[in-house]
């Protein structure tokens, strides 16, 4: 599942030059993440291409996490053609030299994005970069983060944050989310499908507003409902109430509406209102149906209730985001 970007930053950005930034301590996780997304070239099934670069203050072996040894083709100067500069995780201690902090309010002066993964979030708030904006980065450094960065709105529980030109990600996994976001917002939903495909991950976890995407939906970990869901995916245009997917399940409606929760974590209500926006999505940006047809498709009835879940949830109108996203924008 994916959202839509905040409109004044959607389309803004260009995503044709991309570079990582590493130093002694950063996170062979967060790093490979950035390399994975935009580092391959998936050309041949339609995503954009991307010049990828890594890039370090220092010549010869970065120290990096866990025994890791990163060996940066670039320094610094690298990033002054780059429209995008992702900052992996290197621990909430590292501190930015001037040249890496000028370097970076470059990006932004040109017009270019800062990102950072995890930890890297410290290095941004120590740049500077983070003063008077939203961000977050990993739950275990909230406290650490917010009493040392009080210019900063922490915003936590969230999986990323975009506040304008520069946008954090939570822990981990959750730098997968925000450089899928990025792609999506790019090239648009099939290219950020498409890369989540080849990396065998979910396009967008569930939950989102406009800027930021609420706590992750656990993933279905037992699989006693793995098949009613299924199913209800495949016939979201039908009647899909506790009832009819309970008595599928060959449960009470109590026990379905419980079992539930307990494997992804949100109600049947909420988890098919995702679900069935999710599919809007996918045919606003690739069809000329009717948003009443849309609308029929998606199970929500008419066009007005599409319009009001799809903007509560996107914080865009489906017409908008059509003009945003569809095939012929």
């Amino acid at each position: 599942m994916s959202i839509a970007c905040d409109q004044a930053v959607c389309g803004r950005y260009p995503l044709t030059d991309v570079v990582a930034v590493v130093d002694d301590g950063v996170s062979p996780f967060e790093l490979a993440v950035a390399c994975e997304v935009f580092g391959i070239d998936r050309s041949d099934v339609g995503v954009p291409a991307v010049d990828f670069a890594i890039a370090s203050p220092r010549a010869g072996v970065v120290r990096g996490d866990a025994g890791l040894g990163v060996v940066a083709d670039h320094r610094l100067d690298r990033l002054a053609t780059a429209d995008l500069v992702v900052v992996p995780a290197c621990g909430t201690g590292y501190r930015p030299g001037p040249d890496l902090v000028a370097a970076l309010e470059g990006v932004i002066a040109r017009g270019g994005r800062v990102v950072s993964l995890c930890s890297g979030a410290f290095v941004l708030a120590r740049a500077g970069l983070l003063d008077g904006r939203r961000a977050t980065t990993h739950w275990r450094y909230e406290k650490e983060f917010q009493e040392t960065f009080p210019e900063v709105d922490l915003v936590p529980d969230v999986l990323f944050v975009e506040d304008g030109p520069v946008a954090s990600s939570a822990g981990t996994a959750a730098g997968i989310d925000l450089c899928l976001h990025i792609v999506r917002s790019a090239f648009g939903a099939a290219a950020a499908n498409t890369v989540a495909r080849r990396m065998v991950v979910p396009p967008q976890r569930d939950g989102g507003q406009a800027q930021y995407v609420e706590s992750p939906v656990r993933d279905v970990e037992a699989r006693t409902l793995a098949p009613v869901l299924d199913w209800a995916v495949a016939h979201l245009d039908e009647d899909l109430s506790v009832t009819v997917l309970a008595r599928r399940a060959a449960m009470s409606g109590r026990t379905f509406a419980r079992r539930f929760r307990d494997e992804t974590g949100t109600t049947p209500h909420a988890w098919l209102l995702a679900r069935r926006v999710a599919l809007a999505e996918e045919l606003l940006e690739t069809g000329d149906l009717a948003v009443e047809e849309v609308a029929r498709r998606c199970g929500f009835g008419s066009a007005t209730m599409l319009r009001h879940h799809f903007t509560r949830l996107r914080g865009t109108p489906p017409s908008r985001y059509r003009r945003t996203f569809g095939h012929a924008g």
